[in-house]
């Protein structure tokens, strides 16, 4: 086949997912109706192709859709009337199940994955799950194609959506919390640059401790609280203001939207 990878639609998801599995194939190519998006992807990312729809889908060995999910179905009954017998796709639309997936694609080679944005950067977490016709050779080079993107966990789908409301969402939550850190500081007298700049640190930092910690994140909490210190103040400010039931209620939040897209 022409390509490794195909990706219909180079937004902010599908443009990242396909920025990462470029640093392990430049062979691939993106199809968007939306010019501008395929002109900055491949200035960015020389190597790649452009290829109209039909053009594309036949000559992809992974065809990802990277589309909204009010408009999957009706892409994937087109792409499903041209698609190649050994052509994998991949899916990421929210609240649209494998079943409906591949009841319009007419094939069961389908992965369902829900990403998040850091793939772009290389660190980003990937929940996927498989249709029946995805073999295991199938999965090893979905695998090593999307090594580069982040962590990677296969799921059962009837956690995806819990499971992608707290991965596919949380990034915002992580960027409002780092904005808040930086007004905090900047109201104690911080220059803005500087609060930015420590607010996205401290939280890189404590992502790899407890990334390669073995310890709870209550332990590692406790472990910065000395008695008496400036942290506890701070914590208990927090709880003051509900931080933790605020945080929670946001994931909640997130897929309780996913469901109300499935109605």
């Amino acid at each position: 086949m022409k390509y490794q990878a195909g990706f219909i639609g180079a937004g902010n998801m599908g443009g990242a997912l396909a920025s990462a599995v470029y640093k392990v194939s430049k062979n691939i190519a993106v199809c968007d109706q939306n010019g501008k998006r395929t002109a900055e992807f491949v200035k960015a990312h020389p190597k790649a192709g452009v290829e109209k729809l039909e053009n594309l889908v036949p000559e992809a060995r992974f065809l990802c859709l990277g589309v909204k999910p009010n408009v999957i179905l009706g892409v994937a009954e087109k792409v499903g009337r041209l698609l190649a017998p050994e052509t994998t796709v991949v899916t990421m639309a929210a609240g649209v199940s494998l079943a409906e997936i591949t009841g319009k694609l007419g094939t069961e080679k389908v992965i369902r994955i829900m990403p998040n944005t850091p793939v772009a950067v290389g660190e980003g977490m990937i929940l996927y799950t498989v249709a029946s016709g995805v073999t295991e050779e199938d999965e090893k080079a979905f695998l090593a194609l999307t090594a580069k993107a982040g962590t990677l966990d296969k799921i059962d789908e009837k956690l995806i959506d819990a499971a992608a409301a707290l991965s596919g969402c949380g990034p915002a939550y992580v960027y409002i919390f780092a904005e808040a850190l930086a007004d905090g500081a900047v109201r104690c007298g911080l220059p803005r640059d500087k609060a930015l700049l420590y607010a996205k640190q401290t939280i890189l930092g404590s992502a790899k401790m407890m990334k390669e910690s073995e310890k709870h994140p209550e332990a590692l909490k406790d472990d910065v609280c000395s008695p008496g210190g400036t942290t506890i103040e701070g914590v208990l400010a927090l709880e003051e203001n509900k931080f933790r039931f605020a945080a929670a209620s946001a994931v909640t939040a997130a897929y309780d939207k996913t469901a109300k897209l499935k109605k």
